[in-house]
């Protein structure tokens, strides 16, 4: 009865409880995706600042960028078209990309896992523009809706990207049980056909410290599918020389060592 009362209180303050997730499930989570120098070295695309990436320098061939999540940058998928790659963008927050390309296709909805007016999922985005090319780049920074987004998409789909550039949010709900459920089954759909080759935390938020554990909420994610890597070995130098701080006048901080 107590815990219930306490439960009731919490959440009208707007808060909660939860069960946490078991340390060793989170550093077999860890081990997992420790990132891997490959026999493509990473270039930067993008900036100086936030909105610029780190991917493998492997994009002859791509010839298009699905790009969800515009608000007030492109510079990552201008810098790409000056290689030749048309760009499709997508976000409903904002009525045009902030940068005027005649590379650009911008569609006014967001990436979900419905269609609608408002939502649009991955599979239908591609079949539509891109159904049948299978070397495509995806940078995806979509605010938490990365994981329903991937889960909903088919395997089919993900596997036609031969590039994966992905701001992932709420990490720090891997010492949360149900959380790590959500986070570890879209990472494990990944994983099938794409290697982690890079980590830059994002320094908006600072990490999460549990049991010498750290976790930045807010990661970039470079994953290259896997037919594309005839070498590979940990990588165990961090930060990247071509790393940047996203945000100027936030306190930066290096990825945390549990990471690679």
């Amino acid at each position: 009865m107590l815990k219930h009362a306490i439960k009731n209180i919490l959440l009208n303050l707007h808060l909660s409880l939860s069960k946490t997730t078991d340390q060793n499930k989170i550093l077999e989570f860890l081990s997992t995706v420790k990132p891997i120098k490959t026999n493509h070295n990473l270039i930067r695309l993008g900036g100086e600042t936030d909105g610029g990436y780190l991917i493998p320098n492997d994009i002859e061939g791509i010839g298009i960028c699905f790009s969800p999540g515009v608000c007030e940058v492109a510079n990552f998928e201008n810098d790409l078209t000056k290689r030749g790659i048309e760009c499709f963008l997508a976000d409903y927050s904002v009525d045009n990309p902030p940068i005027q390309n005649s590379l650009f296709d911008f569609e006014k909805k967001y990436l979900g896992n419905k269609n609608n007016e408002m939502f649009m999922t991955l599979d239908s985005w591609v079949k539509s523009k891109a159904p049948k090319n299978n070397d495509l780049i995806l940078q995806m920074d979509i605010e938490e809706s990365e994981y329903s987004v991937i889960l909903d998409a088919s395997n089919d789909t993900l596997d036609q990207f031969r590039i994966l550039v992905i701001e992932f949010h709420g990490l720090d709900l891997l010492f949360n049980r149900m959380g790590f459920a959500l986070i570890d089954a879209t990472f494990s759909k990944l994983l099938k056909n794409f290697e982690v080759v890079h980590i830059h935390p994002n320094n908006c938020c600072a990490p999460v410290i549990v049991s010498n554990i750290a976790i930045p909420p807010v990661m970039e994610f470079t994953f290259l599918r896997k037919d594309r890597i005839s070498f590979r070995e940990p990588n165990t130098n961090f930060p990247h020389e071509l790393d940047r701080t996203n945000i100027a006048n936030h306190a930066d901080f290096s990825l945390p060592k549990c990471w690679y």
